[in-house]
This record gives structure tokens, sequence and C-alpha cells, in this order.
């Protein structure tokens, strides 16, 4: 399955693009590791940046390798890849190394290895094969608790380390099974969800309740909206409530949204629509429910996870010097860098060592910092650009395996890119997740190369 029916064509536009990245990368990892007057030792392996130098050489030499790899390699032994995956990852919880408290790595050699990593690359193959090889169906319910297995199986062994943050990029697989059919419904729930924890963490529990109780008026009162003026009645109704909530007491506006809830679902079972009658108030019930173990969860949590969330949530009740130093540190050297930069080992925030992690986690911020917002929006722009291409060859494939493979790929750049880029502006909070390709490692490095690489001898098989 070597170079077997080998065609010319070869995308230089995505090399050139991966080339820059790598190139990026290495110059701002040197910038943030580096000190004034420092001389290097190229030969001292224990120097970060030569340790990345030897990554960088890896990666490349893997991403040239798969090249040469028939792509039904891949598609055929993908479950095996996978198993070896899930093997891996069960392994590491037993005789791996802890780092900042997860046991997710192997130290071999002082080189470091993180299976969370290669599991991601298993399950987008594995993912890819099944839903390719097999006449799938992720309509039917059988087939969808197959294909959430094989991505909730790492998820769970990561999950143990535990390395919450790695976990969460599995879910962008969910990307592709939306292109492939998957009921929108659940799509629409976990937003939803997502929205009422994160409601419940910022405000009183009392004001998400209330706001549950008149989002389930609206919804039933637009499925009859055969009544006149109902808007009017409506705005009335929920006025009402939120007056006795808010002037009155909490409790006579409980009361009178639950007494306009079971009106309206009188009005709806009197109407045939008994079906939609019962769903509302179970659907209530439900989010109520996860309201309030939302809180419950929180509560449960570790006290550097609180604090992680709060730096997200409540930025104002963290302490400046304690859990919401790295932000601060973070946007302030990203602001620093203005237009077009301080220049590249001129980053005074960068050099002098005030932004934590600057090298793997912010390494955003050292972009900011030395190139500005120009260099930044550049950086952007070559993601945005790589991930454009490979969706493009994805939507326009006839190879069922390219096109779901190239899918999972993009979706996991995409998350990648925001939740790092986000954290170190504060928009998402702190899980530590790599900027492919330019934060330092090599785990992350080696295996995004790896897909790359596969993708473009997808790419040129298909021309």
């Amino acid at each position: 399955m070597i170079g077997s029916n080998r065609k010319k064509y070869f995308d230089w536009i995505t090399l050139g693009i991966y080339l820059s990245l790598l190139t990026i990368g290495w110059l701002s990892i040197y910038s943030a590791t580096s000190s004034f007057n420092e001389n290097v030792d190229y030969l001292d392996i224990s120097i970060p940046i030569v340790k990345q130098s030897v990554y960088m050489v890896s990666a490349i030499l893997i991403f040239m390798l798969a090249q040469f790899i028939d792509w039904r390699f891949w598609h055929t032994f993908a479950y095996l890849i996978y198993g070896l995956a899930l093997l891996l990852l069960l392994i590491v919880l037993i005789v791996g190394n802890e780092i900042n408290g997860a046991k997710a790595w192997f130290i071999i050699g002082g080189f470091s290895f993180q299976p969370s990593e290669f599991a991601k690359f298993a399950t987008a193959i594995s993912v890819s094969s099944y839903l390719a090889y097999f006449k799938v169906n992720l309509k039917a319910i059988n087939f969808q608790w197959i294909v959430l297995g094989l991505i909730l199986a790492p998820v769970l062994l990561i999950l143990f380390q535990p390395d919450a943050g790695s976990a969460i990029t599995f879910f962008s697989l969910f990307i592709l099974l939306y292109t492939e059919g998957l009921n929108p419904l659940y799509y629409i729930i976990g937003i939803v969800l997502l929205i009422i924890f994160i409601c419940s963490i910022i405000f009183p529990l009392q004001y998400v309740f209330i706001s549950i109780l008149i989002l389930a008026l609206l919804v039933s009162l637009y499925n009859i909206r055969k009544f006149k003026y109902l808007w009017l009645i409506v705005s009335s109704v929920i006025g009402i409530i939120i007056y006795l909530f808010i002037k009155v007491d909490p409790l006579y506006g409980y009361l009178a949204s639950s007494v306009s809830l079971i009106f309206v679902m009188i009005i709806l079972w009197r109407n045939r629509n008994e079906r939609f009658a019962i769903f509302v108030p179970v659907s209530v019930v439900v989010l109520l429910l996860f309201s309030y173990s939302s809180l419950s969860v929180f509560s449960g949590l570790k006290e550097h996870q609180q604090e992680r969330i709060k730096v997200w949530l409540k930025p104002s009740e963290c302490d400046p010097r304690g859990s919401l130093y790295n932000i601060l540190q973070s946007k302030v050297a990203i602001g620093s860098g203005g237009l077009f930069g301080k220049g590249f080992l001129n980053g005074n925030m960068t050099r002098l060592k005030y932004v934590p992690e600057q090298s793997t986690d912010f390494i955003f911020s050292t972009i900011g910092e030395e190139h500005g917002f120009i260099g930044s929006i550049l950086v952007i722009g070559l993601f945005f650009f790589l991930v454009f291409r490979i969706l493009d060859f994805s939507e326009n494939c006839n190879n069922k395996f390219a096109s779901f493979y190239s899918t999972s790929l993009a979706g996991f750049l995409i998350l990648h890119v925001i939740i790092n880029i986000g954290m170190t502006l504060g928009l998402v909070p702190i899980i530590g997740i790599p900027l492919p390709f330019i934060s330092k490692g090599g785990s992350s490095l080696i295996i995004f190369s790896l897909m790359l690489g596969i993708f473009m001898r997808l790419q040129a098989k298909s021309q």
C-alpha cells in the first residue's frame, strides 16, 4: 500500500500554509523561551528551543512519510489503530507521568508523549472508516449509539487522567456527524443545556427558573398562533409575571407563570396537540432540575477548576494576583502590541516572562505582542484558509472516507484555534489546549502534522 498509483498533483498552497505556521511557531517559541544575552547550546536537548527543533524535524518527516502511504491503509487498519489508542490511554493511567495534575504523559529520555493527541487521530479515522464502510444512517438510533461509543470511549479515559481540555476537543467530531444527518435537535438541546449551565453559575437560580418558565410560555403560545392579538396577550402576561417577580415577591412570579403555563397547556390539549402539551411541562421540569444540579456540580469541582470557570464567567470575583493573573497579563501583552507589534525579540512582557505558559497555552499572546494586530490577523487568516481548503475538498470529494476524514480534521483545527485564542483573550475558560503547529510541545505538533499529511495524500489521490 506504499506509494501505489501516485499521481503528480501536489497541493503546494497547503504545504506553504503548513510550513508558514511551523515557522511562526518556532520563532514564537524561541522568543518566549530565550532570555536576554543568552548563548544557546544547540546540542543541549534540555533547552526548550532545541527540543522543539527536534520535534519539528520529526513532525516534518512524518508529514512527508504520510505522502507515500495509500489511503486504504488508514481505512483498513482504522480500528486497529483506534484499539491501540485506547490501550495507550489505559496504560498511561497506570504507569504514566503526572504533569500539572494530569496523569497523561509518557516521558522517555527527556521527551514526552501524550496519548490523548494520538487518540484524536485514531478516533477521527475510525469514525470516518465506520461512516464510509457501512450503510450508516445517522437517523437510526443504533448507528447513533455506535458512533457515540467510538467518540466517548477515549473521552471517558481522558477524563480519568483528568484532562478535561483534551476531552472537550473530541466533540469537534459532532461537526462531521451534523454534516452526515445527525438530528439537529440534539445540537439544540446541547446548546440550551450549556446556556442554562452558564446562567446558573452567573445568576441567582431564581432568575434562571423564572426565565425557563417564561421561555416555555413563549414557545407554547407560539403553537396557538390562531388567537387574535396573541403578542399583545403574551406581552401583558409576561409583563405581569416580571412585575410580580421583581416588585412584589418571587413566589408570586413563579405562581403566575405556572398558572399561565398550565392554562396554555389546557388550550393545547383541547386543540388536539396532546404530545406538545405533555412535552413542554416535562421539559420545564427537566431544565429546572438541570439548572439546580448545575450549581451543585460546580460546587463539587476542585478549587482550581472552580477558579478557572470564575475567571471566565465572574472575573470581578477573582484575585488579580492569583487565578486572574494569566488572563490579565495575556491581555496586556496582546494589547501592548498595537497595530504592528513591537518586533521580533522586542516584546518586553514575553521576554521578561510576565505571561505564564507563554510558549504553550498562551503562545498567541507572544504573537500579539511582537507582531501586533496585523500579525495576529495573519495567523488567524492562515488557519482560516487552511480550514477552508480542507472543507472545500471534503465537500467536493467523491471518496467517502476522504471526505469524512477531512471534515474531522477541520473540526479539530477549528475547535483548537477557537479555544486556544479564546483563552488568551479571556473568552473561554483556561483548559490547556495547544495552538496547532505553533504551541511548544511534540505530541500535538507531530499528530497534527500526520493528520495534515494524510489529508494531502488523500487530496492528491482524488485529483
